[in-house]
């Protein structure tokens, strides 16, 4: 059985302080893209276990062992269920390694669906989403798509209402940055800054009310004044040239940029989807990044495609 699960942009990345449990109170508006990957569940023999291979850009930079969120969530179903998780997960990559757009958290969210229909399992979305929720704070989205408003550490979503279609294009970084230490660094910051970086210090983050009605309205234009991401100075401080790929992107005609969640890959909203060819051609040329992909969202979440 093969799923295929999209990327995410943060439109909306709201930074709570520090908690007492190590994480970050959120609020994070997910938007699902079109580029994705693919997970391949295929039946292995009584013994076997979870087994893994990936092709594609950045194959080599992911992980075939037990730290793999896809191996994770095969065993995680397995478990819930009882039945013994012999499977081999094929991931076609598509998605940047490291690159802030969750292409791990989507990989397992694909396992999670992949092998519930390889192994015949019919699993009630609720339950699902609460496995999802185990293995990471990003995989409940991957597997919901669409736009949706995540709190707590990003797990309990609320979809929101969108209209329309809007235009991306990414910026891929050569290498990737750590999460953890990107948040890290915003915390520093804030101590730096004197605002102080513990939950007691700084307001718990809220949806930004012009930036729901810019996504209920379908305007492009409202969106990309309303496109903010907390992490941002953290990750420009972490990996300072990503400047020059926002700068690039903007003086192409993208009329929206931002750092993609924790990054370091880039995120601009154009106008349409022409815009969006002539913006990422800029930036393939602009030589501030290795890649740059014209998409499009919101899609939705992991589903099968078909059985293989």
């Amino acid at each position: 059985m093969t799923a295929r699960v999209p990327a995410k942009v943060n439109v909306q990345l709201g930074v709570g302080g520090l908690r007492g449990d190590g994480f970050h109170d959120l609020a994070n508006i997910f938007f699902a893209v079109a580029l994705g990957d693919e997970v391949t569940a295929t039946a292995a023999a009584p013994g076997d276990g979870v087994t893994l291979s990936c092709t594609g850009p950045d194959a080599d930079q992911v992980p075939l062992d037990d730290s793999n969120l896809a191996a994770r969530a095969a065993r995680l179903l397995a478990a819930h269920h009882g039945v013994a998780a012999d499977v081999h997960l094929h991931i076609a990559k598509d998605i940047p390694v490291a690159g802030g757009m969750a292409g791990g958290s989507a990989d397992g969210a694909a396992a999670l669906v992949a092998c519930d229909a390889l192994w015949a399992l019919d699993t009630p979305r609720e339950t699902l989403l609460a496995l999802a929720a185990e293995l990471g704070s990003d995989v409940p989205f991957a597997l919901l798509g669409g736009v949706a408003l995540g709190r707590g550490r990003g797990e309990i979503l609320e979809a929101l209402p969108v209209t329309g279609t809007f235009h991306w294009v990414f910026a891929v970084a050569d290498g990737g940055l750590s999460t953890p230490a990107v948040f890290r660094e915003c915390d520093r910051l804030r101590e730096e800054a004197g605002t102080g970086s513990a939950d007691a210090d700084v307001p718990t983050p809220d949806a930004d009310p012009a930036l729901l009605a810019a996504l209920a309205d379908g305007d492009p234009a409202a969106l990309a004044a309303a496109l903010t991401n907390d992490l941002q100075s953290a990750a420009l401080s972490l990996r300072p040239a990503l400047a020059a790929t926002l700068h690039a992107g903007a003086d192409a005609g993208a009329i929206g940029a931002l750092v993609s969640g924790s990054g370091p890959t880039c995120a601009f909203l154009t106008k349409d989807a022409e815009a969006a060819e002539a913006v990422a051609a800029a930036l393939t040329a602009s030589g501030t990044c290795r890649a740059a992909r014209a998409t499009y969202g919101p899609v939705p979440g992991a589903a099968v495609l078909a059985a293989g």
